[in-house]
């Protein structure tokens, strides 16, 4: 089954979240990630939602995406996304 890795994030310095975001890309691919939302406007339909982003990442399973999270390529750039900015995270299974 398919899973979602669903992050809600603050960014609150730009300049350490682009350094981050140029280098998440190669550490998807040998888990066959890859983003369904990056960004982008939303218009809210219901409650709040604080958060200034939402990014979505589809894999083709909860392994994989815990595996993406937990490998040493991403790990290795988690600190430059904390101190980027604040961020709520979790894997959801997708419908298939």
């Amino acid at each position: 089954m398919r899973a979602i890795a669903v992050f809600l994030e603050t960014i609150r310095d730009q300049a350490a979240f682009e350094a981050y975001r140029s280098r998440v890309l190669p550490t998807l691919e040998p888990f066959g990630g890859r983003f369904i939302v990056r960004g982008g406007a939303f218009t809210v339909i219901e409650g709040a939602i604080p958060q200034k982003r939402i990014v979505m990442i589809e894999f083709p399973s909860r392994a994989a995406a815990e595996g993406w999270y937990g490998s040493d390529a991403y790990q290795a750039i988690l600190p430059m996304r904390r101190r980027a900015g604040d961020c709520d995270a979790f894997i959801i299974d997708a419908v298939d």
